[in-house]
C-alpha cells in the first residue's frame, strides 16, 4: 500500500469486510443460548425490580468490534446481533422513566499511555503492539460505534474504562450511580466473559442490582457464551433477553 493510503486511512487496519463463508458460520443471535432464570433469581419480580431507579450501561461497543478495520472486527460481532438488541434495549429503557442515568462506557485495546504492570505491558503488546496505528485511528478504534452514537444524549455520561475489567475502578461511574440513587444497572455490550462479567461482579460489591442483556453481549469466541451466561446466571446476575426486558419495562 501505498504510504499516502496508510497516512489517508481512518481504520487501525485495513478494512475489509469478512467474507461471505466466514459470516455463514456466526450465530445471528445467542438468544437461544441464554439459560433459564437460575432457581435463586425465581422468586424475584423482576417487573418491579426494573421499575426501580435504574441504569443503563454499554460496555466497550466500539468501532473496534463493529466496524470493518477495527482492531476486534475479525471476532464477527457486526453479524451477531449484540448491537441491534442494545439499540432495542437502551430505546426500551430511555421509554422508561425510572432509568435516570445512561452510560456509554469505552474500552481501548491500545493501551501504550496506562500505567503498567509487568502482566498488563506483556498483554496490551501481544493485543496491538504489532500494529502501526496513529492516534486518529486508534480515536476511530475507541470510538462508541454510530448506531449507538445516535442514541447518546446530552445528559449521558460517557468515560472509557481504565482498569482491566471493570468501570467501577479508575472513573465516577460509582459515584455518578449513587448521586443519582441507582439501585439497578442493566449491562450489554463486549465482551461478556470480561467486562460484562467483570462489571456485573463489581455492581454487586457495590450494593447494587445488575441485570445483563444476554443477546445485546457477546463472548470473543461464540463457543464460549453458553458457560459466560451459565456462570453469570448461576453465582452474580440475572440474565435474559432484550424481548424479556423490553416485555418486563411494559407497565
Amino acid at each position: 500500500m501505498s504510504t499516502v493510503a496508510l497516512e489517508t486511512r481512518i481504520t487501525p487496519l485495513e478494512p475489509v469486510e469478512l467474507d461471505a463463508a466466514t459470516i455463514a458460520k456466526l450465530p445471528a443471535s445467542n438468544v437461544d443460548v441464554i439459560p433459564p432464570l437460575h432457581p435463586q433469581w425465581q422468586s424475584l419480580d423482576l417487573r418491579e425490580v426494573l421499575s426501580r431507579p435504574a441504569a443503563f450501561v454499554s460496555v466497550s461497543q466500539s468501532n473496534s468490534l463493529y466496524k470493518p478495520g477495527g482492531v476486534q472486527y475479525s471476532e464477527g460481532h457486526a453479524y451477531r446481533g449484540s448491537l441491534e438488541a442494545t439499540v432495542r434495549s437502551a430505546k426500551a429503557a430511555r421509554q422508561a422513566s425510572n432509568f435516570v442515568s445512561f452510560n456509554w462506557v469505552g474500552f481501548s485495546v491500545f493501551r501504550d499511555q496506562y500505567p503498567q504492570t509487568v502482566f498488563d505491558a506483556a498483554q496490551y503488546d501481544h493485543w496491538t503492539g504489532h500494529i502501526d496505528a496513529t492516534p486518529e485511528q486508534i480515536a476511530w478504534d475507541d470510538a462508541l460505534v454510530d448506531e449507538l452514537a445516535e442514541l447518546v444524549e446530552p445528559s449521558d455520561k460517557q468515560l472509557k474504562e481504565t482498569a482491566l475489567q471493570t468501570a467501577f475502578v479508575g472513573t465516577d461511574l460509582p459515584g455518578t450511580l449513587a448521586r443519582k440513587k441507582v439501585e439497578v444497572v442493566v449491562f450489554t455490550g463486549i465482551h461478556l466473559d470480561w467486562c460484562v462479567e467483570g462489571n456485573a461482579r463489581a455492581a454487586r460489591d457495590h450494593g447494587l442490582l445488575p441485570i445483563i442483556i444476554g443477546d445485546a453481549t457477546g463472548t470473543h469466541d461464540p463457543a464460549d457464551e453458553a458457560a459466560a451466561f451459565r456462570r453469570i446466571n448461576n453465582f452474580f446476575a440475572p440474565v435474559i433477553s432484550s424481548a424479556q426486558f423490553e416485555e418486563l419495562l411494559r407497565r
